[in-house]
């Protein structure tokens, strides 16, 4: 994994904000829970944030 500059944000971290943004502008609309694809979405998407976050914390540990 290539070095980030200080102010560059953990793509972790971007994944979750994109997610929570998501989120939010499907909240608007209730009727879309009832579709099986934003569900698995979500799943997908947190898994993802998870796994990169534990890779980073690994990364840091050495």
């Amino acid at each position: 994994m290539a070095p980030r500059s200080p102010g560059q944000p953990r793509s972790s971290a971007v994944m979750a904000r994109l997610t929570l943004s998501a989120l939010e502008r499907a909240s608007a609309d209730p009727s879309i829970w009832r579709e099986p694809e934003v569900h698995r979405a979500v799943l997908v998407s947190g898994l993802s944030v998870l796994l990169s976050s534990l890779a980073l914390l690994q990364g840091d540990q050495g």
